[in-house]
């Protein structure tokens, strides 16, 4: 699980950030990449990373501001270019107008898609978009100026790994049987020994949990989205002493992200969506501002990657 920034920028590019965009790269997991925004130029982007559009199954748009949707049309338009595996379907999830945006996009420009379009467009405050035996993905609400998301993406725990060594201290010998007693069963042995699976098998791998929103003030629904997360990506336009600036816009400061991170026990905070006023040392302020607060801080920048490492195994 790998998070990887496309556009770190806020409302417009500048010259060292292209406009928000960002992949979570799930290639060892499902083999699949899921995009949240494709703001302007993101297919641009992505031709300077490993990234192959065909392998992009998803994406979640936060909300319908340009400069989180308006490199949607010349994505999708590409991905239909790269031939008979880029015939994938794909699924855009977000607020209500997305499949509007979209397909007049298409019919204006007379463009067809070689490939079919799910639209899931959201209209409740909070819900679970889908979940099965891998990952659970869920949305809530977030305080923009038109509606506006935050996702929440949890990977389901990894069970334990067989015991070998234990298996061979009490004479059971690789074969068939391991198969019974890695799936927990109870299992008898030709001396009428028997033998419960769930005591061979060592502790659950924990799975992780990426929070990314979108745009917001401070508001409820990003605890919602955040708690106990590995990694949470929190927009920064504003820093330290702009709270009022950040609240007649819209938006956050460094400082109540950092506060957001503390409060809701999250163990990495990467800040994005920053405005262009903010360049060089200017950054760096940005990021020790919310050290003070939350440490464990990074500013993203374009093209920064993140490997999302697992959590401490869970005692058994």
């Amino acid at each position: 699980m790998e998070l990887e920034f496309l556009g770190t920028s806020a409302g417009s590019p500048s010259k060292f950030r292209n406009v928000t965009a960002l992949a979570l790269k799930l290639l060892d997991e499902i083999n699949e990449v899921w995009l949240f925004d494709v703001g302007e130029g993101t297919q641009h982007q992505i031709l300077r990373t490993t990234i192959r559009p065909r392998k992009v199954t998803k994406i979640f748009i936060t909300h319908l501001h340009g400069d989180h949707i308006f490199g949607l049309p010349g994505f999708l338009s590409s991905r239909s270019f790269q031939g008979a595996e880029a015939a994938t379907p794909l699924t855009i999830y977000g607020p209500r107008g997305i499949k509007q945006f979209v397909e007049t996009s298409m019919r204006v420009s007379q463009t067809h898609l070689a490939y079919p379009i799910q639209y899931i467009e959201l209209d409740d405050e909070e819900g679970v978009l889908f979940e099965n035996d891998r990952f659970k993905v869920s949305y809530a609400g977030l305080d923009h100026r038109i509606k506006c998301i935050g996702y929440r993406v949890e990977e389901k725990d990894y069970p334990g790994e067989l015991m070998v060594e234990k298996l061979q201290e009490v004479g059971v010998r690789p074969g068939p049987i391991y198969g019974q007693i890695k799936t927990g069963q109870i299992v008898t042995l030709d001396d009428g020994t028997q033998l419960n699976g769930k005591d061979f098998i060592g502790a659950p791998k924990k799975g992780r949990t990426v929070a990314i929103l979108g745009d917001t003030r401070k508001t409820a629904g990003i605890d919602k989205l955040a708690l106990n997360a590995d990694v949470l990506v929190h927009e920064s336009t504003f820093g330290k002493g702009e709270a009022k600036l950040a609240r007649n816009y819209y938006h956050s400061t460094c400082i109540q992200a950092a506060q957001t991170a503390q409060r809701d026990h999250v163990k990495k905070l990467l800040l994005t969506h920053i405005s262009a006023r903010y360049v060089g040392p200017m950054v760096k302020k940005l990021q020790a501002d919310a050290r003070e607060i939350f440490p464990n801080t990074r500013v993203v920048r374009d093209f920064d990657t993140y490997n999302v490492p697992f959590p401490e195994r869970r005692e058994k």
